[in-house]
Formats: structure tokens, sequence, C-alpha cells
């Protein structure tokens, strides 16, 4: 049972329409490379994507195969035979073209300038005037962008530096107020510490020394002053004693 035909209109499913475009194109190029092969044919095939990705093949080279076509349609047509891209001749053409181009691009700034439009007709110089207007409206647009641009950022700036500088002023009266504050009173603490007289070892030295000597001159004087042995026979016989009872003497009733 063969296959259907199939209606050659384009296809509106996205997928399939890429399935079927990497189907035919791979079968166009084998076709392509059969057909030069089998025939010694010399093949320039170039495909475009709808994406707009190339895709050749040449049997030979596409750039000879082009200039071969350019030649011929040349030929045909009985006009001038196309100029090798290599030969002095295309340069000379290409730099006159150049020449020609840089040439009407210098009027069209002069006239954009207000020169040189004395030569002009009505008609174009309504197109100039049309050109000026767009230019200008968006070189204002692109201005007045930039304008409110810098307004932002310099309001930005002003709201920061007055920020700041509120802060500055807080801090500044904070310092001043403690300037002006008076001095707290000292801890009593520190106060009895600071009476306390201080240690003089010398001093304390000096007056242990007195006290030893005035120890020592006042047991030589008692020892110096002591009765002697006969007085201390005629001595009362009793000798009362912190104790609470009486010793007497060898002598005593």
């Amino acid at each position: 049972m063969g296959r259907g035909k199939i209606e050659i209109k384009r296809i509106e499913n996205t997928t399939s329409r890429q399935v079927t475009f990497c189907k035919r194109r791979n079968g166009l190029l084998k076709k392509a490379y059969e057909l030069s092969v089998l025939c010694e044919a010399e093949i320039a095939l170039i495909v475009f994507s709808s994406r707009g990705r190339l895709y050749e093949y040449a049997s030979n080279s596409t750039r000879s195969t082009i200039d071969r076509y350019r030649k011929a349609c040349a030929s045909a047509s009985g006009s001038a035979p196309a100029i090798d891209v290599n030969s002095p001749q295309y340069f000379q053409q290409e730099s006159a073209k150049l020449r020609h181009q840089i040439q009407s691009l210098q009027n069209a700034n002069r006239h954009l300038m207000g020169e040189s439009i004395g030569n002009l007709t009505l008609k174009e110089l309504k197109n100039l005037e049309n050109r000026l207007e767009k230019g200008i409206s968006r070189i204002r647009s692109k201005k007045h962008e930039l304008l409110f641009a810098e307004i932002e950022y310099m309001q930005k700036l002003e709201a920061d530096l007055q920020s700041e500088n509120m802060y500055l002023r807080a801090k500044v009266a904070d310092v001043e107020r403690l300037a002006l504050a008076p001095a707290p009173p000292p801890a009593s603490g520190g106060a009895e510490l600071e009476a306390l007289p201080t240690f003089d070892a010398r001093s304390y030295y000096h007056h242990q020394v007195n006290m030893l000597q005035e120890a020592a001159a006042a047991s030589s004087s008692r020892y110096s002053q002591a009765p002697s042995r006969q007085d201390q026979e005629a001595a009362p016989a009793t000798t009362a004693l912190h104790l609470g009872y009486e010793m007497r003497g060898p002598n005593a009733n």
C-alpha cells in the first residue's frame, strides 16, 4: 500500500515543520552528492533555514561555482562578463563604488548642517526637514531622560547628606552636654583609703629603738634601787599576796 499524496503547503505545527525540514534537507544534500558523482556535474547547493542557519554542499567550491554562474549569466544576457575578484579591475571598481558612497554621505551630512541646499528640490527639502525633526525629537527625549536621572540622583544625595548632618548635630549636642555636666563626687571608700597615713619604715625603726632604750634604762634603775639583805630581813615578815592568803617568815610567831 503506497503512501498518500501530501498536500504541498506550509506546515503550521512548528515541531512537524522542523522535522520535515531536517529530513528533506538531508535527502536534498544526498541527491546533490549522488548527481555530482554519477554524472560528474558541478553542483553548488545553498540552503538557509527559517532561523537563518546556513547549509551548503559543493562538488568543487561554492564560490567558484557562483563565479562560473555569473559569467554564464553575463554571456547569455550579452552584458559585460563578470570580473574576477582577484583582478586589479575588480578592485578599481570597488574603490570607485566606495568613493561614490563617501561622497554621498558627505553631501547628506552637509545638508543636515544646512549647507549646500540650493540645488535641492521641494520634496528633498521636506524629506530633510522631517529627518531633522525626528532627530531633534530623539535628541530631546534622550536629554530629558538624562536630566531626570541626574535630578533623581541629586535628590537622593541631598536626603543622604541631610540625614548625615542631623546625626552629626546630635553627636555634637551630646558631647557639649557631657562637657557642661558637673563632675561626680568621689566614692567614700576611696576617700578613706586616701586619708590613711603612709607607712614609713625609717620612723617605725627609730620608734622601736627608742622603746628598747627606755625599757633598758627602766630595768637598770630598778636593779640599782633594790633593797639589801638586811633591809629584807628588817622588813615585815609577812608578805601579802594577791592569791588571798599570807606567807610568814621564819621569825614570825
